[in-house]
Order: structure tokens, then C-alpha cells, then sequence
């Protein structure tokens, strides 16, 4: 019977002799053995004793305690039997030293670059915390990645995966995903709001086919790194200026026509557009304001501007559809269906602090989209229109 764990042995006497343990464990296989028995002349009747065998890779025979406790049931029960001296039911560990290979699970880190290399008949091992598979040839994640719950960087680029499964976000300790150079088409609404939220502080999307991100991509608000370059992107979700941490973002070689207006609200060090089909300003607005306003419109706008909580348990999900993709008027207000749409040029260093050339004439002015829920607004905005 063993256990595979971080162990630290501690001497009561330390304190007082004015001295500290070193506060940090080490792997160990913490084992539940057998004493040799008695020597001849031994009480008759006596019963070969357990012992608890911490070994480790530089005491591979390990070292030998009486039996105390563990975080495993089965082991807690095994090691308080043999502290009453009861007799063991259980299969007791023979004292023999621990093999290399037994500390292999402890593994951390591990990179595998070639299909021929890839763990097709073994699970990964359960302590990872940084899983490269590149160059695999996988067209879907393995399930059996989803069960490294220490994982917290996960590469799978260069090969041909088409969706991902909603159960990455499970994955609650994930800091860096990497799915470059794939065949993905989207990036789901679960994984946005999965515990991805909380953890996700890389990601990288270059080389896909994604034509657009879901509004609720921008709950991810923990990333600090985004690369979308060379995808199919014709849009930017519009309420990206909720991505308060941003501070490098790359969208080199899309099909980004203008920007939405919350982006002037990010704050980046590095921002990459180079070769994005950025459109010319319209001269003209386009007018969609319904007057009066529609009681779908006037109680959107009141439950967003006075925060109302809502959801699909509360209301219709179509509903919470539309007040997820409601737009934000550069008055702070919010508006539906009924607006006044304009657009701008912004030189992108207000955003960033260094900006890649959008095209190769020097530029680094970019077109931007704003909205307004009512003539007031348009007209009281109409100098930065200009």
C-alpha cells in the first residue's frame, strides 16, 4: 500500500531548540510496510508489526516511522489499525526500496512534439501542471487532458483541432491556452463562462478561421495576452473595452473593417492591427431611432443602466440575448434597437503605448464605430464626428 505525496518531516524538539523546520515538502512514496518479524525467543503469538517507509529519490530505501495518519481514507484506516496493534486485513507493502520510475509521476512538465511520441495507450501523468502536444495530428482534445486538474498551461498548436470541448473550463487552474495554427471556427460561449474567467491569463487563437468572437468572450476579463492574428475576423466583440487587464493584443492580417467604439476604453503596451481591411469613415449616419421608444427598448435600457440583475431563470433567454449584445452609447447609456450610428478615425497610440503600422503607408489611424441613443447625444458628439 502506497501513497504518492509531498512529505515533510518535522522534529517536535525543533522549537526548543530554537530552530524552524524548512516549511516545504518533497515527493515522496509514503508506504504502509511490514516490520521484519521477531527474532527467535519473541512472546509466542507475536504478529509481524506495520511501519510507515517515507523513501524518496535520493533515499530510495526510504526511512522507517511507526504508522500515523494520511489523507487517504483506506490508508488513514490501514495506519490506525496498525497503531492499535490490530491486525491488518489490508495488503501491507513488503520493505523493499522505491523504483526511479515511481517518481516519474511526479512529473510537472511535459513536451511531445511528434504523433509517434504521443501517450496513445497511458493516461498523462495526474501532477502536470504544463502539457505541450504539438505536431500531433489531433483533430479533437483528448478527454484524458481534461483530467489534469493542476494543469495550468496548455499548448496544443500546430495541429488540426476543429471545436473545443466546453469542459477546458474546467480546467480551474488554467493560466495559458495555446491553439495556434488549428482548424477552429469559434470560440464558444460556455468556455467564456466557465471558470476560464478567473484563471485564463493567455491566449493565443492565431492561424483559425474564426470570423468572429462571442459578446460574452469579453467576461474573460483576467487576460492579459491575446493573439488573433491570421483568422478571418470581420469583428471585434463590441464590449472588448471590458477587458480591463488587456495589455498585449495582436489581430495582424484579418478582415477587421472598423473597430467598436469600448475600445478606446482598453489600455495596452502593444497592439498589433497590420493588414486588416479597415474601411474610410462614412460620411453619413445611420439613423435607427424609434420614437417613442418601444417598452422592449425603454425596460432594456432601464434594467442595464440601473444594473439589474438578469438571467435565463428570471427571464426569457432571447431575452437576455438581446441585453447581452445591447450597445453603449458614448454618453455611458445603453440603447437596443434604437440608435444613431457613426464612425470615426482614432490614432491608436491613445490606446496603446506601442502600436504596429496598420498598413504599410506609416498609418496609425484606425476607423471607429460609435453609437447614440438619441439625437441629444449625436449632436452634443458631433465635433468628434467631424
Amino acid at each position: 500500500m502506497r501513497l504518492h505525496c509531498d512529505v515533510e518531516v518535522v522534529s517536535r524538539h525543533l522549537p526548543a531548540l530554537g530552530m524552524r523546520n524548512r516549511g516545504k515538502g518533497v515527493r515522496a512514496v509514503l508506504s504502509v510496510c511490514q516490520q521484519p518479524r521477531p527474532r527467535a525467543g519473541g512472546e509466542p503469538g507475536d504478529r509481524p508489526r506495520a511501519c510507515l517507509l517515507i523513501s524518496t529519490l535520493k533515499d530510495k530505501r526510504g526511512t522507517r516511522y511507526e504508522a500515523n495518519s494520511s489523507s487517504l481514507k483506506q490508508f488513514l484506516s490501514t495506519v490506525r489499525l496498525a497503531h492499535r496493534g490490530c491486525e491488518v486485513n489490508a495488503q501491507l507493502s513488503t520493505l523493499t526500496p522505491v523504483k526511479t520510475s515511481e517518481f516519474e509521476k511526479f512529473k510537472t512538465k511535459m513536451v511531445i512534439t511528434s504523433k509517434k511520441d504521443y501517450p496513445l495507450s497511458k493516461n498523462f501523468p495526474y501532477s502536470l501542471e504544463h502539457l505541450q502536444t504539438s505536431y500531433c495530428g489531433l483533430v479533437r482534445v483528448d478527454m484524458r487532458m481534461l483530467c489534469l486538474k493542476n494543469l495550468r498551461k496548455l499548448d496544443l498548436s500546430h495541429n488540426r483541432i476543429k471545436k473545443l470541448p466546453a469542459t477546458i473550463g474546467d480546467l480551474i487552474h488554467l493560466q495559458e491556452l495555446n491553439l495556434n495554427d488549428n482548424h477552429l471556427e469559434s470560440f464558444s460561449v460556455d468556455l467564456c463562462q466557465s471558470t476560464l474567467q478567473k484563471s485564463l491569463r493567455s491566449l493565443d487563437l492565431s492561424k483559425n478561421k474564426i470570423r468572429a468572437l462571442p459578446v460574452q468572450f469579453c467576461q474573460l476579463r483576467e487576460l492579459t495576452d491575446l493573439k488573433l492574428d491570421d483568422n478571418e475576423l470581420i469583428q471585434f466583440p463590441f464590449k472588448i473595452g471590458q477587458l480591463t487587464n488587456l495589455r498585449f493584443l495582436s489581430a495582424a492580417r484579418n478582415k477587421l473593417p472598423f473597430l467598436p467604439s469600448e475600445f478606446k476604453n482598453l489600455s495596452l503596451e502593444y497592439l498589433d492591427l497590420f493588414g486588416n481591411t479597415f474601411e474610410q469613415p462614412k460620411v453619413l449616419p445611420v439613423i435607427k431611432l424609434q420614437v417613442p421608444l418601444t417598452l422592449l427598448e425603454s425596460s432594456a435600457r432601464t434594467i442595464l443602466c440601473t444594473r439589474i440583475p438578469y438571467g435565463s431563470h428570471i427571464i426569457p433567454f432571447h431575452l437576455c440575448q438581446d441585453l447581452d449584445t445591447a450597445k453603449t452609447c458614448v454618453c455611458g447609456n445603453f440603447c437596443l434597437r434604437s440608435f444613431i450610428q457613426g464612425t470615426t478615425t482614432m490614432n491608436l497610440h491613445t490606446v496603446a503605448h506601442t502600436v504596429v503600422l496598420v498598413d504599410n503607408m506609416g498609418g496609425t489611424e484606425a476607423p471607429i464605430i460609435s453609437y447614440f441613443c438619441s439625437l441629444a447625444c449625436y449632436v452634443n458628439s458631433s465635433d468628434m464626428l467631424k
